[in-house]
């Protein structure tokens, strides 16, 4: 059993579900206490300690069957309550059967005709049918857990489940013809629709497995591969990994910043303020009075969504709305020409639908980005979202199309919030070329990070969380 759960818990990281070793310590301390042959105590402790989130269940209720309770219903055996009269009907309507032809090539019908003497027995595929029709369909190189689907379709083609019908029907025809009772044939049909259920779940089962199990000693590679690539150059068909991979980006951000809080929740000693506290005792230190330090921030993004940046601004802000645990406030602006407050939009749908429809509405232009427009705005209608507790992050690469980028304004929101940052999606060599007043900006900011990939994005959010977040002092 031991073996068993260490092979499962392999299969729910590979899948994407983050279970640390005391988790896994948590749930064989579990089921060492309950009994093991009752399947729902068994479930709901594993469920309670290896699966977090709503994406952490679906996944673990995908795989749990894999790997525990999951032989399915009992076989039935239709000919084993025959009388000898209803069995040599059998007999003599199989034999009929094997007469007619299935007016298909040889192969098939021995195909057939073994897959027939199966289901009348009430047998299992055995480990070996299922290993070499498993290397016919090409199992064996698949990649993913998502194909399970489609290689058990393939599989069931193979083993002739997906052309059982007719083959049954014409059965039904042979016991007619030879006088069966027609409750009998109804009795030996059922059971016989039943055992092939049965060997479709087998085969369901048994890809799950071996995909899972194949996925375990899988290099991940691909999630590597999309942590580094450009955002100019991921693909839309990508997008489902994109999604999977900032998932897991997420959680180990929220992970660190938690394990902060943790430790910084008795704060550092104030020296300063013990004395004044302990003045009613003399001056001796009685009471020890520690500076408390807020670690969640407020934070305001500003996004520019214009053609050469847009995609960036799309996962920084879904980063963000995903962290909102970990975020005392959150003001969210986007801007091309002008700026755009969506704050209440994120607020009203779930992340992708929201980012969708603000996008939609914030179509991107070309040669029309103009900060310094937008930073005017922010100036009259926002600027009272900023205190000495707020982070402001800038978003994008600075480019103004040579319109006024509005330094001013720039330098009042520095001096009013606790930290100013830009992610800057474009190549340190590009800084400053052209129209680009990101030098300029820069000067004004308590760092400039560049965010070209996923990777560098996940380390520059991470990074707000590393610096802590009191007062301005």
């Amino acid at each position: 059993m031991d073996a068993q759960l260490v092979s499962f818990i392999a299969a729910l990281r590979q899948a994407g579900v983050r279970v640390s070793l005391a988790e896994g310590e948590d749930a064989a301390r579990a089921l060492s206490q309950l009994p093991i042959l009752e399947r729902e105590p068994f479930l709901f402790a594993l469920r309670a300690s290896l699966s977090k989130t709503r994406h952490d269940q679906a996944v673990f209720d995908q795989l749990f069957p894999l790997y525990f309770w999951g032989e399915g219903q009992p076989f039935q055996k239709p000919a084993e309550d025959l009388s000898e009269d209803e069995k040599n009907q059998l007999r003599q309507g199989l034999e009929q059967l094997a007469a007619m032809g299935f007016e298909v090539r040889e192969s098939l019908q021995r195909k057939w005709a073994a897959l027939l003497a199966q289901l009348m027995a009430g047998e299992a595929f055995s480990p070996a049918q299922l290993r070499e029709m498993s290397e016919r369909i090409g199992l064996h190189r698949a990649e993913d857990f998502r194909q399970r689907s489609w290689f058990a379709r393939r599989l069931e083609r193979q083993a002739g489940l997906s052309r059982l019908a007719p083959l049954l029907q014409q059965l039904r025809q042979a016991l007619e013809d030879q006088g069966m009772d027609p409750l009998t044939i109804e009795r030996i049909m059922d059971q016989l629709d039943e055992n092939a259920a049965g060997l479709v779940e087998q085969l369901s089962r048994y890809v799950g497995w071996r995909l899972s199990d194949q996925a375990k000693t899988r290099p991940s590679q691909p999630e590597a591969e999309i942590l580094d690539q450009p955002f100019w150059r991921l693909r839309e068909e990508e997008e489902e990994h994109i999604r999977e991979t900032m998932r897991l980006l997420v959680a180990r951000i929220r992970t660190r910043a938690s394990l902060r809080q943790k430790r910084a929740r008795k704060g550092q000693p104030d020296p300063r303020k013990t004395l004044r506290v302990n003045l009613r005792y003399g001056g001796v230190p009685f009471q020890l009075v520690r500076r408390r330090r807020q670690l969640q921030p407020s934070l305001v993004l500003l996004c520019d969504v214009s053609t050469s940046v847009r995609h960036c601004a799309e996962y920084l802000l879904t980063m963000i709305y995903e962290l909102q645990d970990q975020v005392r406030r959150t003001r969210s602006y986007v801007y091309i020409h002008d700026l755009h407050d969506i704050s209440e939009a994120l607020k009203a749908a779930p992340a992708q639908q929201a980012l969708a429809q603000v996008l939609a509405e914030n179509r991107p232009g070309y040669y029309s980005t103009d900060l310094g427009n937008g930073l005017q705005r922010f100036e009259r209608e926002h600027m009272r979202w900023l205190d000495a507790r707020t982070t402001l992050i800038f978003l994008g690469d600075g480019r103004n199309n040579y319109n006024d980028p509005n330094l001013a304004v720039i330098r009042e929101m520095h001096q009013k919030v606790r930290r100013l940052y830009w992610f800057v999606p474009e190549s340190r060599q590009q800084w400053g070329s052209g129209d680009s007043d990101i030098g300029r900006y820069a000067r004004h900011a308590d760092g400039v990070f560049p965010v070209l990939t996923l990777r560098q994005m996940a380390q520059a959010v991470d990074r707000i969380w590393i610096d802590g977040y009191g007062a301005k002092e």
